[in-house]
């Protein structure tokens, strides 16, 4: 779909005009491109407010440009933000995908947002977002829409494309994510996870790619023995973004990338299994992260780690009570096979903070099903060991509605994942707290660096309707770890 900004447009029958209207006010300074009178007519005659995300869609008169007319209410005009602008824009292609009309003008002039221009790159920004679709596997496509045009009418359209250019990198980069957590797992695990990755070296990431004899010389064997089960080899991927200050610290982003969690040998119910294809978004997240990164050319050091691996049932699958000794040396009784996640990032976050020595570490994994049972599908949960690094995510995660709520640690957690038989077991003795036990356990793996862990387990694949990226793959991470890097190290 192509997006384009204008300050001059002439509408014919097959475009759909968008207006916006501020929440109990009037339409949003619109430029009159057709006479908005019947558009007036008709709101005293229905019930609708203004109120953020509402729409009232309405068919033209025959002597009127546009065939069609979209309302699409903007709120409160002291709440507009820029995600509000990005949801409008998601909103209105949500809405008319599926339509008649060929191209989608929008027409909504926010004077008081921000710099000139902005009002309408955040917009587009968000329809680009929303515009996205996993459809590779389906031969038959049903409500192909005639839709290959968006224009965004603005007095400014220079400063739109500009700022535009970076949002489109954020956007193509939720994409990537988006695309490799839909993936099925036949098509997506270790080693095609890591063409993925190496396809990035384009853009100036360093692209490193670790096996298992890799590992095995680095003494590796908690993330080994997760895989150990599975035909498909372990890797242990590393990204390089280095555009800052040379010789600078970089922030590091550890991600979890289980290409598929059958729980091993402690195997899950079959019920829902299929939804363990996106047990790698954390690793996704990395990637797509990255990739937006170097595609806006971000003045900032930065390293990716994905640790991944696939858990699968077998003759030479890890048992419950096996022992395996991690990269720091430090040994792990495994309880539940099914608690891999957390050992797979063990030695991802050892390797990352003994290697990099970074300003601050923060790994991302869909870990616990308890998240959910605390949170819903509303936040993802944040453990740390820093207040000044949680503050800084938490205020991020505001900024763009990936939203954090931060959980608690301490040394009674800690003390239940004591083992009788080695330095440390991988699930707590209870059925209590099972996300802060996991917290608790990679925090034995980060040393002193300031360190965040981001259960995303709830909010990385919605099976609801979510205003940006509908249902499905969310890439929740990956505008909020942007957004972060932006405000705290650019």
């Amino acid at each position: 779909m192509k997006i384009s900004f204008s300050s001059t447009v002439n509408l014919t029958q097959q475009d759909c005009l968008v207006i916006g209207m501020f929440e109990e006010a009037d339409l949003a300074s619109p430029s009159n491109l057709i006479n908005l009178d019947f558009v007036r007519h008709a709101l005293k005659t229905t019930a609708f407010k203004g109120k953020k995300a509402e729409t009232l869609s309405l068919v033209t008169p025959a002597d009127m440009k546009a065939g069609q007319v979209l309302v699409i209410g903007l709120g409160k005009a002291e709440k507009v933000t820029e995600q509000v602008l990005q949801e409008v824009g998601a909103k209105a292609i949500s809405t008319l995908e599926k339509s008649q009309a060929k191209r989608i003008v929008v027409d909504i002039h926010l004077d008081s947002f921000g710099k000139a221009g902005d009002g309408a790159a955040h917009m587009a920004a968000g329809a680009q977002i929303r515009h996205w679709k996993f459809d590779l596997y389906k031969t038959q496509k049903k409500d192909t829409p005639c839709l290959d045009e968006f224009t965004f009418v603005t007095q400014h359209p220079h400063d739109a494309e500009k700022l535009f250019s970076d949002l489109s990198a954020i956007s193509e980069g939720v994409a990537l994510t988006r695309h490799v957590v839909s993936e099925p797992p036949n098509v997506l695990y270790p080693e095609t996870m890591a063409q993925k990755a190496l396809e990035l070296e384009t853009l100036g990431i360093k692209v490193e790619v670790l096996g298992e004899k890799d590992m095995e010389k680095l003494g590796m064997g908690a993330l080994l023995g997760v895989g150990q089960g599975s035909i498909r080899e372990s890797k242990l991927i590393v990204l390089q973004w280095l555009n800052g200050p040379k010789d600078e610290a970089p922030v590091a982003i550890v991600g979890k990338g289980v290409t598929f969690d059958s729980g091993g040998i402690s195997i899950k119910p079959s019920n829902g299994m299929e939804d363990m294809k996106y047990d790698m978004a954390g690793s996704g997240v990395v990637l797509g992260m990255m990739k937006a990164l170097a595609t806006r050319q971000a003045k900032v050091n930065v390293v990716g780690i994905m640790g991944m691996v696939e858990n699968m049932p077998s003759g030479s699958a890890q048992r419950p009570a096996d022992v395996v000794t991690s990269m720091s040396g430090q040994t792990i009784e495994v309880v539940n096979t099914d608690a891999e996640g957390r050992l797979v990032l063990a030695d991802a976050l050892w390797y990352t903070q003994d290697r990099f020595k970074p300003k601050a570490m923060i790994n991302l994994a869909t870990l616990t099903g308890a998240i959910k049972v605390a949170l819903g599908e509303e936040y993802a949960g944040l453990f740390s060991n820093n207040d000044e690094l949680s503050e800084k995510l938490t205020k991020a995660g505001k900024t763009v509605q990936e939203q954090l709520w931060r959980l608690p640690m301490g040394e009674a957690y800690d003390r239940d994942i004591d083992s009788e038989i080695a330095d440390m077991k991988n699930v707590g003795s209870g059925r209590g707290a099972g996300s802060t036990t996991a917290a608790q356990f990679l925090q034995r793996f980060v040393n002193n660096v300031p360190w965040a862990h981001l259960d995303i387990a709830s909010v990385a694949w919605l099976k609801k309707d979510h205003p940006l990226t509908g249902k499905g793959a969310t890439a929740f991470g990956v505008r909020l770890l942007n957004t972060f890097i932006k405000q705290n190290y650019e």
